[in-house]
């Protein structure tokens, strides 16, 4: 595989905080606040686990990145904290925009005097640590893929627990309102003006469809708001692809035009109906499909915004294009079947889970097709991450598979998990798919937002007492292999996968 990219990804909240001391806590971002909400614990939503007990990323980076580097990893991803940047509101730099006649934000005027004006307000310390950090993966030769918004926010942008409790009609409510555009785009602004000399590859966003399902329609999901709230959705997904634009352009504009600007997406048609030969099941899975990731893609990359969220009426909104690389998320499949429309104002909501197949299984049992399922309950479905691959190739842009794992304490799914998802890779690289990355979910154990630390996805475990890590050696060994031969090897073929291709 030609020039491939072999990575592992963390995000700066699941991984950061955890010294001994509290000395590095980010008390300013909502999952902050959402975890140690009184009623989320009472109601079982979140675990009572706590990030700054955690695996302490934040000290330890050098450690974690040699630990990369002797698995011969040549590519490293990671999030930067908002919060930690901005603890305090940057509402007070105000930028001229722009707004369309659909009422989005069209343009917004970012001038290096704001950049200044940003830079006066900024946490230092924290941009100096994370300046620390990027220069450590560089100087070990990663390249270096850096994600804006992977799920947390500041609490001055959203306040989740408010948010609940007002049903989004409070000011702070998050991607609801319009103004997390503008706060997003000089966030943006501001990353590329520090931080553009050491990125290689950008994205704005890791699954938004993400945030804007479990957070707003699936109150019961651990994810904040925990509301159920079918406008507000809207509302937020609307934003956020309108918001991806403008930091598209603020990126571009402050790291060079020759930046590489991408978005990462989950479930990338990996949605399957429970029975393909009624046309209803088809449809649902459809629909499935669009609003996991259809929905985003269509507007960033063809300019066609689909309003009425019914997969037909596409308005063209061409200053919404703008995406350089698609990269995606895999741990498993859906499998749907049609219903009545669940949210009358979401007419693509007309379909429903199957149980036992996907993320719908019972944990460590076998799926209802026989498959092996997590700690977490997730089918493994290998196959799925190749029609994945090929849906996404449909968009013409380079792809990146920047997660894949699975949560398995004892390391007993985990090295046939590895195996049999690169062997999907190669499979579609050999039917001519732009394939150029794949990164492990994930390097180390780390916090699973609302479940805590009980879910272990790393190569490596972690005592939270000690901060220790320990490989998974049959795991650590078997990524390593890949990655020295740059793809499976005869022996691994043989003991994991029967010595077949997929």
């Amino acid at each position: 595989m030609k020039e491939f990219f072999w990575g592992v990804s963390q995000s700066a909240f699941q991984f950061e905080m955890g010294d001994i001391f509290h000395r590095n806590i980010d008390t300013r971002s909502d999952w902050w606040t959402w975890v140690r909400d009184p009623i989320n614990l009472k109601t079982g939503l979140v675990s009572g686990d706590l990030p700054e007990e955690g695996i302490n990323n934040y000290e330890l980076y050098p450690l974690d990145h040699s630990l990369a580097k002797g698995l011969g990893l040549n590519a490293y991803s990671l999030s930067v904290e908002w919060s930690r940047i901005f603890p305090c509101p940057t509402y007070g730099v105000e930028v001229e925009y722009e707004t369309d006649g659909n009422g989005l934000i069209k343009a917004i005027k970012i001038t290096k005097d704001h950049l200044e004006e940003l830079d006066r307000i900024a946490n230092r310390k924290e941009v100096e640590h994370y300046r620390e950090v990027l220069l450590n993966l560089k100087k070990l030769g990663f390249k270096v893929f850096l994600t804006l918004i992977h799920y947390s926010l500041p609490v001055w942008l959203h306040d989740p627990v408010e948010s609940r409790e007002r049903n989004l009609e409070n000011e702070n409510n998050g991607w609801v309102n319009q103004r997390a555009v503008l706060e997003l785009a000089k966030f943006a602004a501001y990353m590329a003006y520090r931080f553009g000399d050491l990125i290689d590859m950008w994205a704005t966003f890791n699954e938004p469809a993400v945030m804007v399902e479990l957070g707003y329609l699936a109150p019961y999901s651990g994810f904040p708001p925990g509301v159920s709230n079918p406008a507000g959705a809207k509302k937020a997904i609307i934003n956020i692809v309108n918001a991806h634009a403008r930091a598209y352009d603020a990126i571009k504009q402050f790291s060079g035009k020759d930046a590489r600007v991408g978005i990462i997406m989950n479930n990338i048609h990996t949605t399957y109906p429970k029975d393909p030969d009624d046309p209803r099941d088809v449809k649902a899975a459809e629909m499935s499909n669009f609003f996991n990731s259809g929905f985003v893609l269509e507007a960033i990359t063809k300019g066609n915004l689909n309003a009425e969220f019914d997969m037909e009426t596409m308005t063209k909104v061409p200053h919404l294009k703008g995406l350089d690389w698609i990269g995606m998320t895999y741990y498993s499949r859906d499998v749907v079947t049609h219903s009545e429309v669940r949210f009358k104002e979401i007419p693509i909501t007309a379909f429903k889970g199957v149980p036992g197949y996907g993320y719908s299984c019972l944990p460590n049992t076998l799926s209802a097709d026989g498959r092996y399922v997590s700690e977490l309950g997730w089918e493994v479905f290998p196959e799925g991450l190749y029609n994945s691959l090929e849906a996404a190739s449909a968009h013409g842009l380079p792809i990146y598979i920047m997660e894949n794992g699975v949560a398995d304490s004892k390391d007993i799914l985990r090295p046939y998990f590895i195996a049999a998802h690169v062997a999907q890779v190669e499979r579609a690289i050999e039917s001519g798919i732009d394939v150029r990355g794949y990164f492990h979910w994930s390097l180390l154990d780390n916090y699973e937002w609302g479940m805590g630390f009980g879910m272990r996805f790393g190569l490596y475990k972690v005592d939270l007492i000690t901060k220790e890590r320990i490989p998974r050696k049959e795991s650590v060994n078997l990524y390593r292999e890949i990655v020295k031969n740059n793809g499976l090897t005869r022996r691994i073929r043989e003991n994991y996968l029967g010595g077949g291709k997929p």
